[in-house]
Formats: C-alpha cells, structure tokens, sequence
C-alpha cells in the first residue's frame, strides 16, 4: 500500500460511524413494514430472538475479524477470514474459505449499493420535491413515483448527486471523511427523528369518516401481537431484518474496525452500535410511518415497502397541515440514513483496491464511483426502456445479495471463529475490553447456538424459496413474461459474475500477501 493506514481520530466519531453504518433506510421503512406484515408485536418474539441469537455474537465477531485483520495491513474480509480460518484448518483451505468470503464480500458491497444509491438518490429528488409541492396536487403518487422513475433527467441528477457525495467522503479518508459525515449526520437523523415523531403523534384523528383511525391505534396496530401470522416466514423476515439492519455480513464492519488499534475495546463499541442502531429502527422507525399510513387509510395502508415511502406517505403528506415540510423532513432523513450507511460499502472497495493496487485513496474513490456507474446502470435503465414500475433486476439482486448472500457470510464468519479460531477467539474479543464477554456465551452462542441457528434459517429459505419454483431457470414469478425475464436473467448472471470475480481477486490477494507460508505448505504437502 502506497499510503499509511489510518486510525479513527475519536471514539465518539467510531462509534457514530459504526452506528451510522448500521443505521439506514431499512430502518425507517423496512423494519416498520416488515413488523406491520408479520404479525405486529408477535414479530418481535422472532426479531429479538435473532438479535440476540445472531445479531450480537456476529457484530462482536466482526468486530474482533476487522480488527485482527487491521493488525496484518488488512481492510478487506478474505484475508482477516483467511487469518483465523488457517489456525483450525491447513493454509491451502483457509485460503479457499478465505477467497469465497472476500467474493461474497464484494458480491454485497458491490450490488447492495448499487440499488441502494438509487435509493437515496430518489430520497434526495423527493426532498427537493417536496419543498416545491410538485406532488401535492397529482391525483396518484402511485403514478407519480413511476412518471418519476422513468425521468431519465431525475433518476441520473439525483442518483449522481449521491454518488459525487460518496466519492467526496470517501476521498477524506476515515477521519475527515467518514467520521466528519457521522458527527454531522446522525445527529441530526435522531433530531429530525424526534420532530417527525411528534408531528405523527399530534395528528390527531385525520379521517372524519374513521375517527379511530389515529397514529395511536396505528402504533397499537405495530405492537398488539397477532400470533396466527407468526410462522416460519415471518420468522425468516425478523432474521433478515436483523442482518440488513445491523449491516451485517457485509464485511463492512470488518472493514471499520480495520482502521482500530490493537487494543481499543470492540466490545463496549460493538453493543454500542447495537444499541443506538434498535433506538432509531424500533423507536424512531416503528414510530413515524406505520402510524401516519394507519391514521389516514387503516390497516389497509401499511401493507407496502418501497411504495410505503413513496407513494402511501406522499399521498398522507398533501393532506396534512405543513406537509411539504414535514415530507422535506422525512425524505432527507431518509438521504442521510441512506448516506452514512452507502459511504461504509464504498469505503469498503476503496480498501480493496489500495489493498491490490499501488492506487492512492483518492484515485481509489475515483474508480469506484465509475464502478457504481456501471453496476448501477441497469437499476436506472430497466424502469425506463420498460415503461414500468415493476423494478424486477432491482428486485432479483436484491433477493440474492441482499438476503441470501448475507446469511451464507455471516455463517461463515461465525464458523470460521467460534470452529476454526476456536479457543482463540475469545481472547482476541476481549482484548482492551473494559467488559469482558464470558466464556460461557463464546461457547454457548459463538460456537454453539449462532451457528447452528443460522445454517436452521438458510435451510429453511432454501426449502421454502424452492417450493416457490425460484431456482428454475425462468422463475415462477416471471413465467410468461418476456418484458421481465431478461431482467430476471440478467441480475442472476451479473449477481453471480462478480461472486466469482471476486473469489478470484481475493484468492490472488491472499497468496500475494502470504506467499511464502502457502508455498512452504504445498511443498510439505507433496513430500
């Protein structure tokens, strides 16, 4: 590497950058759709049971991965993989697991952000038209969103402006770039939280022809537990919700904690993150949307997931007293979620081509936003060369790396420390901690309960995705629909394209870095 590798520059700005890594969109419409579609206060039994079963003991894992790869010059996850995986299995296996962690790596880091700065490019284009009411008197916001979608002048402007942004923070580095965003924006995430939190509360009852239609009932609609929607895809949903949230097994978490020094304490840090992560998705999230959607429309008016942002609300919003304002506000807290979550990603392959190339950081940010460029254009295309709204390439990356991607790593982080460092791996978590993780929940959860719960829950997506007919090679859901089976196709063959593309830059990485000690193992090997 041609540059020194930094270090954070303050433990409050580690910690809200990590917990602005995991701090996103999902947060203030995943989560409170998901809640709302799978069984209210019953979901929680299954989203907290995964926090604690899985969320946790893989945050503090990737924690102690990042910084234990940081230690040997790494920023990137095969080789922190690599580094634990060889002290319970030979050389020339742990690069292999090594080499299909860093692929998958890339595979999320890569494609998440490729949909997700559309995302946020769309946020910042509905601030902008919420200032100036242009959605205030449409007849449909449903029609709306899909006009806007099609624009190519607003998708590109928008999605660029978020890029340029990107680029800029990443190009500062760790301590003038992510950690200046953080201290800026996730204050202010929780402030605009606040106010739009008390606008929800004060609606009062909107619809004079359902009186009890109010954000109250709404948040009782959320937590009042319907347990004959608790099953097992609900279940799968809370597990999902808890990986996405956390931005866990992304390898992004890694990434952050690279840039600690040996000692500085993860664990504190690590239930930190968490911490501040479930006030702004389970307070914050579960308390402005679902509530808004329920006091104007009912139950029947939370039943959507991108369209509950972009179409339910803004239908709400030009109903409401001051609702350009209080929209201007939801749309840029969702920007700035979206940012300080995007930017970890983008650091993320900023590391990994310093790590591989002789690129200076800023040459590095340079080349990635071209390669977000790239991978991004067939997010914007597909709505416009179709004239639809069915944003199914979006969508099919979206169900292989935004979900199944991320249990396969995340399981096997967890394996390859709890299996393969073993005994090990305890030490290195409590390293410098001021809170020492005992020993029986390294045993019972790390190398016990997580993994075993995990490989349950990739079974059983499997088996139940299978049934679906979701593996055939024109799936079940687009069966007969030439408009968007090439879509379909096209995000399988570019999902799984940079898996392998990575797997090899990984491997090459790997033995670059560790020549010496793979040689001197084939050569014992054939002797």
């Amino acid at each position: 590497m041609s540059e020194k590798r930094e270090n954070w520059g303050s433990k409050l700005g580690l910690v809200l950058a990590m917990a602005g890594n995991a701090v996103g969109l999902g947060n203030f419409w995943r989560y409170p759709y998901q809640a709302a579609k799978n069984g209210g206060g019953a979901f929680m039994l299954p989203y907290f049971g995964a926090l604690i079963l899985m969320g946790i003991p893989l945050m503090l894992v990737e924690w102690s991965l990042g910084r234990m790869g940081g230690k040997y010059g790494h920023g990137t996850l095969g080789p922190m993989v690599y580094l634990q995986a060889r002290e319970g299995v030979k050389p020339r296996t742990a690069i292999l697991i090594g080499s299909l962690a860093g692929g998958l790596a890339l595979a999320v880091t890569l494609l998440v952000n490729s949909y997700y700065n559309h995302i946020i490019g769309w946020t910042m284009g509905y601030t902008v038209l919420s200032l100036t009411g242009s959605y205030m008197n449409v007849e449909s916001t449903g029609q709306f969103f899909a006009d806007y979608i099609q624009n190519p002048g607003l998708v590109f402007g928008f999605w660029l402006l978020a890029l340029t942004t990107l680029m800029f923070t990443a190009m500062g580095g760790i301590q003038k770039g992510v950690e200046r965003m953080a201290k800026i924006l996730m204050p202010t995430i929780y402030v605009f939280g606040i106010i739009l939190i008390i606008r929800t509360l004060t609606l009062g009852s909107p619809n004079a022809a359902h009186p009890d239609w109010t954000p109250i009932a709404g948040l009782n609609f959320i937590w009042s537990p319907r347990w004959s929607d608790l099953n097992w895809a609900a279940t799968m949903a809370a597990c999902g919700q808890i990986f996405f949230t956390l931005s866990i097994g992304m390898g992004i978490i890694c990434n952050y904690a690279s840039y600690l020094k040996p000692d500085d304490d993860i664990v504190l840090s690590g239930l930190t993150t968490v911490a501040l992560n479930e006030l702004a998705e389970v307070i914050l999230g579960g308390t402005i949307a679902i509530p808004i959607a329920y006091a104007f429309m009912g139950p029947d008016g939370v039943g959507a997931s991108i369209g509950l942002s972009f179409i339910a609300l803004p239908s709400l919003f030009k109903e409401m007293g001051f609702g350009n304002i209080i929209g201007a506000l939801w749309f840029m807290l969702l920007a700035f979620a979206g940012l300080t979550s995007a930017v970890a990603m983008y650091n993320y392959l900023v590391a990994l081509i310093m790590e591989n190339t002789s690129a200076i950081r800023k040459k590095a940010s340079i080349l990635v936003f071209f390669g977000y460029i790239i991978v991004g254009l067939p997010v914007a295309l597909e709505p416009i060369l179709t004239k639809t709204s069915d944003l199914m390439y979006f969508t099919e990356v979206d169900n292989w790396v935004g979900n199944f991607f991320l249990f396969i790593l995340g399981m096997t982080e967890i394996i390859v420390t709890g299996w393969l460092f073993r005994e090990k791996g305890l030490p290195e978590i409590n390293r410098g901690s001021y809170w020492k993780v005992p020993s029986w929940f390294y045993k019972v959860f790390i190398q016990g309960i997580t993994p075993v719960a995990m490989i349950i829950v990739l079974v059983m997506y499997v088996v139940d995705t299978a049934k679906q007919g979701y593996y055939k090679l024109i799936p079940t859901f687009v069966a007969g629909n030439d408009v968007l089976i090439p879509w379909v196709i096209a995000g399988r063959i570019v999902v799984f394209g940079v898996v392998v593309v990575g797997c090899i830059i990984t491997y090459a990485s790997i033995r670059r870095s560790y020549k010496e000690e793979l040689d001197k193992n084939e050569v014992i090997v054939r002797l």
